[in-house]
């Protein structure tokens, strides 16, 4: 799968790296469904976008020390464009296969990413414009891309104690990717390799990514990503409230034949865990995000969006949850100077099973 976030980030059901080593769970299963639509006035190349995806996560604990995950997801996209024509895509996304390994256990974790490329490779060119309309972070798709040429990845996780509440973390990791033709009859592209480093939670993350080579003398180049974010849980009563938010900045490219401009993305949030009974708890949460972006020193609004909704857990047994999801957003996105009014849904169910 190309980035965790395809699986169940988006909507804040993914499964942590190593998430069954605090639990006794030895096996954990995540399926379900998610559908998001929005519908744009005219100004834009299309009018509707609409993506489903279903998931697929198991996580097998080996032993007291490694933690294996295995997602992929099946993903259905269209987008109508402002002709009336209608563009799609569907199949499975790539395949991620990772082991957690606890070197030094609750203090330093290792990571091994192998991506299979299950998903989308050489595409038509005619589906370029959805491919890049998912993609882009301020709608915030559950499955924003859908395949690569696969690769590995590895890092390492650290985190240690200061004092009786707070600790202190770091983190860095090195992904290379395979080369692979991205759109049909195109040229092939060998991705740069990307390097991370983190500190956590708050947390700050610096990406930067090798140039990304193109058949014959073409590059295309993406500045280097600085992400810092921050989280604070409080309880209201017998109730659990969530504050977050993060900023992704994404520095000026180096030199190139398709440079990636610089962007700028904010994202405020609020959750509110709130139990209805012994089975049952209800969280409504409320999302702002917006994005500038643009080549020039003064970068230029490309929209904002707001998201409201709630999700339902309950517990169907002692091995299964089930999750129900019903989320709303609006907002606006910025054409030629144009401001283009967007609403849509998103509706998403989980089942969790354990053992």
């Amino acid at each position: 799968m190309t980035r965790a976030r395809a699986l169940l980030l988006a909507a804040g059901w993914c499964v942590a790296p190593g998430v069954l080593q605090g639990q006794a769970a030895t096996t954990l299963v995540r399926t379900g469904a998610t559908f998001e639509s929005y519908s744009f006035h005219t100004g834009l190349a299309f009018s509707k976008i609409s993506e489903f995806t279903i998931p697929i996560v198991v996580t097998q604990r080996v032993g007291s020390r490694v933690v294996l995950d295995v997602g992929t997801a099946f993903v259905s996209a269209s987008a109508t464009l402002s002709n009336n024509l209608t563009v799609d895509h569907s199949g499975l996304v790539d395949t991620d296969i990772r082991a957690t390994i606890g070197v030094v256990p609750g203090k330093l974790l290792l990571n091994i990413v192998g991506t299979i490329p299950t998903g989308a490779g050489a595409v038509p060119d005619t589906t370029i414009p959805l491919f890049g309309a998912t993609a882009t972070d301020l709608l915030g798709f559950t499955t924003p891309s859908f395949g690569s040429g696969g690769g590995m990845s590895a890092g390492f996780a650290s985190a240690f104690k200061m004092g009786s509440n707070w600790a202190i973390g770091a983190g860095a990791s090195y992904r290379y990717g395979a080369s692979y033709t991205p759109v049909r009859g195109g040229q092939e592209m060998s991705p740069g390799g990307v390097g991370s480093g983190k500190y956590f939670r708050g947390a700050l993350v610096f990406t930067t990514t090798a140039t990304n080579d193109l058949t014959g003398d073409t590059t295309s180049t993406i500045g280097s990503r600085v992400l810092a974010y921050a989280a604070m849980s409080l309880p209201v009563g017998n109730s659990n409230l969530s504050v977050y938010g993060w900023d992704m900045r994404r520095l000026r490219p180096n030199p190139g034949t398709f440079p990636v401009p610089r962007g700028n993305v904010l994202a405020l949030g609020a959750r509110l865990e709130r139990p209805l009974g012994p089975r049952t708890t209800l969280a409504p949460m409320l999302e702002f995000r917006h994005e500038l972006t643009g080549p020039s020193q003064n970068m230029e609004l490309l929209g904002y969006l707001v998201r409201t909704g709630t999700d339902l857990r309950y517990r169907l047994s002692d091995h299964a949850t089930a999750v129900f999801q019903a989320q709303f957003a609006f907002g606006s996105l910025n054409s030629l100077g144009t401001s283009v009014p967007f609403i849509g849904p998103r509706l998403g169910t989980l089942i969790e099973w354990a053992r």
